[in-house]
C-alpha cells in the first residue's frame, strides 16, 4: 500500500492593498478615537528597486501632517490606528526623492515603455515584501463611476482592476527633486528616438518638459530624438532655448535634419545660431539651405562613403566599418570617385560582401549608376528608387561631381501624407505574446 505524498505547503500569499481602497480611510490614536483621515502614501524612489512607502500624509484638523509608516500598527487594516497618541501637527512639506501617490500618480499619465504610449494610472498596488510596503503595480485600465466610489468592486474580474508590473512604467510626476533621484539610466531611454519623438508629440507642456529632462542626459539620445519630430514642435522646443543650446544639439544632428531645423527658426535667431554650429558642420548646413526644400538638393544627405577608383574591396568595405557616425541607410552603398570629386560608379556593400576582397572596387561596381541633379523634384526621386528598387540616390552637378545622398527613409518622410505623424504605427503579429492575458 502507497502512502499518499503529504501536500506540500504553498508560499504565503503576499499581502497587498490598492490605493483607492487605501484612501479616506478613518485615523485614530491608539484608543480607537477618531483624530482624522488617510489622504495620501509616500514613497521614495531607490534607483532600479521598487518604490519604497515610507510615511502617510493624514487630514487631521484641516492640516494635512505626516505619519511615519511605522507609527500606523497596521497598514492594510479597515482602521489606521496610531501606536502613539503624540502626532506632529506641523503641516506636511514633502522633502526631495518623496513622491506622493495620490497627489502624482494617481490619475496623471505614464510612459508604458513596452508599448511607447502615455497611459493614465487609475489605481495603483502596494505589496508587502520582506516587511516594508512597496509600490508594486500599477492599472490603467478605465475605471467605471461604480468603482470610483466603491472599494473594490469588481476588482480582478472582467471590466475590473488589471494590475501591471511597475517597472514596466516610467512615471511623470512633474516633481524634479525626486525626478534626479531616478538617474540617469531611466527606463524612459530604452525607447527609440521615433518612439521617444511620438511621445513628445503626445504630451501635454509639462510631460514634455520631463520627458526632455531624461533625454537630454544623453546628447546624442537628443539629437536623435529632435531628427524625428515634427518640424513645427522641433521648432518650438528648440526655440525655447538659448542660442547655444541649440546649436549644441544641430551640432550632433544630421545635416539635413540641422537644416530643416534652422530654416524654421525665427530669422533673427538663424544667423546666430549658425555661427555658433561647429565650422564643418556649418558649411553642410549652409549648403543644405540653399536648395529648394522640396527637390533632391533639399532633401539630401551630404555625408556618405567614397573610395577612389583604384581601391580595392577591403578598403571600401573598411570604409563603411569607420564610418560609424553615418546613417546606417547611407552605408548600403560605397562611390567611387575620381581624382575631380565626379562620380565614377557606385557598389552596393551587399555586391562588395560577396566579392573577393582583393578585387578592384570599379570591376564590382555599376559605373553607370542611376543618379539625379540638385533640382530634381521630389516625386520623380521617388519613382526613380522605386523603378530600380534603390535605397539610396547620388545627387551630382551638371558635371557628374556628386553632392550629396539620397535615402530611402529620406523619400519616404517627403512623399507620405501630411498627416502620416498622426497615424496609428502598425503593432507587429508577436507584440503580445506572452502576456498572461
Amino acid at each position: 500500500m502507497t502512502t499518499p505524498a503529504a501536500p506540500q505547503p504553498q508560499p504565503a500569499r503576499a499581502r497587498t492593498l490598492h490605493l483607492w481602497d487605501l484612501l479616506k480611510r478613518p485615523l485614530t490614536d491608539r484608543e480607537g478615537e477618531s483624530i482624522g483621515r488617510l489622504s495620501d502614501v509616500i514613497v521614495r524612489w531607490r534607483g532600479a528597486e521598487l518604490p519604497l512607502v515610507t510615511g502617510l500624509v493624514a487630514a487631521v484638523g484641516g492640516r494635512e501632517v505626516y505619519v511615519p509608516v511605522e507609527q500606523a500598527t497596521a497598514v492594510d487594516a479597515a482602521v489606521l490606528r496610531l501606536t502613539s497618541n503624540v502626532l506632529d501637527l506641523r503641516r506636511f512639506e514633502r522633502r526631495d526623492g518623496e513622491v506622493l501617490l495620490r497627489a502624482d500618480v494617481l490619475g496623471h499619465r505614464l510612459i508604458d515603455v513596452g508599448s511607447a504610449r502615455l497611459v493614465k494610472a487609475t489605481d495603483l498596488e502596494l505589496q508587502e515584501r520582506n516587511g516594508d510596503w512597496v509600490l508594486a503595480g500599477v492599472d490603467t485600465r478605465r475605471r467605471s463611476r461604480r468603482l470610483f466610489g466603491g472599494r473594490g468592486a469588481g476588482a480582478g474580474q472582467a471590466g475590473g482592476q488589471s494590475f501591471r508590473d511597475w517597472a514596466e512604467f516610467e512615471p511623470l510626476i512633474g516633481h524634479s527633486g525626486s525626478a534626479l533621484l531616478r538617474g540617469p539610466f531611466a527606463r524612459i531611454r530604452r525607447l527609440k528616438p521615433a518612439q521617444i519623438a511620438d511621445l513628445l508629440e503626445e504630451a501635454s507642456k509639462d510631460e514634455e518638459s520631463e520627458i526632455l529632462r531624461h533625454v537630454r542626459a544623453d546628447p546624442e539620445l537628443e539629437a536623435d530624438v529632435f531628427e524625428e519630430l515634427d518640424e513645427d514642435l522641433a521648432a518650438r522646443l528648440l526655440g525655447a532655448r538659448t542660442d547655444e543650446d541649440i546649436a549644441a544639439v544641430l551640432g550632433r544632428m544630421r545635416a539635413d535634419d540641422a537644416a530643416d531645423a534652422v530654416a524654421e527658426l525665427p530669422q533673427s535667431r538663424r544667423q546666430p545660431v549658425l555661427d555658433l554650429l561647429p565650422a564643418g558642420q556649418r558649411t553642410k548646413v549652409l549648403t543644405l539651405m540653399g536648395f529648394n526644400p522640396a527637390s533632391a538638393g533639399g532633401l539630401m544627405g551630404v555625408d556618405f562613403v567614397a573610395v577612389h577608383p583604384e581601391a580595392r574591396v577591403q578598403d571600401a568595405l573598411s570604409a563603411v566599418a569607420s564610418s560609424p557616425s553615418l546613417q546606417p541607410e547611407a552605408l548600403t552603398s560605397v562611390h567611387v570617385i575620381d581624382k575631380r570629386g565626379r562620380l565614377s560608379g557606385v557598389a552596393r556593400v551587399v555586391a562588395l560582401l560577396q566579392a573577393d576582397q582583393s578585387a578592384a572596387v570599379s570591376d564590382i561596381c555599376d559605373d553607370d549608376p542611376v543618379r539625379v541633379g540638385p533640382g530634381t523634384d521630389v516625386v520623380d526621386v521617388a519613382v526613380l528608387m522605386s523603378d530600380y528598387n534603390l535605397i539610396t540616390v547620388p545627387v551630382v552637378d551638371e558635371r557628374r561631381t556628386m553632392i550629396g545622398i539620397i535615402t530611402v527613409d529620406d523619400v519616404l518622410e517627403a512623399t507620405l501624407p501630411s498627416d502620416w505623424r498622426r497615424r496609428e504605427a502598425a503593432e507587429p503579429p508577436d507584440a503580445h505574446h506572452g502576456d498572461s492575458s
